[in-house]
């Protein structure tokens, strides 16, 4: 009787824990297939009983997978971590390799204009011009003067004491003056070269004056030259009272006749608000230039 009591008190204890989902722990078969690990208390199921996410349980029970979504429960982050193939961490790993590579910002070795990272400037004596006190006084009002042709027919310096009064309204008329190293053609971003003013048509209506243009490359013209001339021409039109002092000199090397490029100093009176000193190459990507002359070939 002793006996029968027990083996029955056995198989109650079994169909109570059968009926509530739960079975005695026992080593998985491969009836079990679908029987994942879970604790009494627990919000998560498991596939391997020795996961880590289960090492501190008291107490581990295994049911099947249907009983254990019927509860509600989920698979543990680690399971999730753990079922992740080779391939699809090889997958992962290249994607952020690529957005890393798209999202590298390179440090420019100059400072670069108009968003061109083709064309870069150097500044010169921190940013401050070289003008003389007497230069930078408003005795005379607005200004403009241009250095005269040297003897290989180059211009030289143009300086001006900048108002909005010296603003031209006209129309502008077309340029024809034909400047030294003038030898253009059109490649693959338009034509080569622009006929360059020193000082720009927005500012005085000089148009065309060979003491005021140069033969230069579409990048020193536009995004170099232009960049600073937009913010200048800003700043002018925003008051009468602003004067800005304006100084271009186009940089020849020996009798070459097309220029290496152009220094531009520029300051506003009474403040710092346009301050530049600046060098600009007269340069073009993909091109190289024959400074004694003005020919060019395709770079290699």
């Amino acid at each position: 009787m002793s006996h029968q009591f027990t083996a029955w008190t056995k198989w109650v204890v079994i169909t109570i824990l059968v009926l509530s989902g739960l079975t005695i722990s026992t080593p998985p078969t491969a009836a079990h297939a679908t029987s994942v690990y879970v604790t009494r208390t627990g919000k998560h199921y498991f596939y391997k009983r020795h996961d880590r996410g289960l090492a501190r349980a008291k107490k581990v029970y295994r049911i099947s997978l249907a009983t254990a979504k019927k509860r509600g429960l989920t698979l543990s982050a680690t399971e999730k971590v753990q079922k992740t193939t080779k391939k699809q961490i090889k997958k992962r790993t290249a994607r952020k390799t690529v957005k890393r590579h798209r999202t590298v910002k390179v440090k420019p070795r100059g400072k670069y204009v108009g968003g061109s990272q083709s064309y870069h400037v150097k500044t010169l004596n921190h940013n401050r011009p070289n003008f003389s006190r007497a230069t930078l006084s408003l005795k005379h009002g607005a200004w403009q003067k241009y250095g005269h042709l040297d003897s290989l027919n180059r211009a030289t310096a143009a300086n001006a004491m900048l108002n909005r009064k010296l603003m031209p309204t006209a129309k502008r008329e077309p340029l024809y003056i034909t400047p030294t190293a003038w030898h253009n053609k059109r490649i693959k971003t338009g034509w080569l070269y622009n006929r360059c003013h020193l000082i720009g048509y927005q500012f005085t209506g000089q148009n065309n004056n060979p003491r005021n243009l140069i033969t230069g490359t579409r990048e020193l013209n536009d995004p170099g030259m232009t960049h600073y001339e937009n913010k200048v021409a800003a700043y002018l039109k925003a008051s009468s009272k602003h004067y800005v002092r304006y100084r271009v000199t186009p940089v020849f090397k020996s009798h070459d006749l097309l220029a290496r490029g152009v220094k531009m100093q520029i300051q506003s009176i009474g403040s710092n608000r346009i301050r530049y000193n600046v060098y600009l190459p007269n340069t073009q990507p993909g091109m190289t230039l024959n400074y004694a002359n003005g020919y060019s070939r395709v770079a290699k």
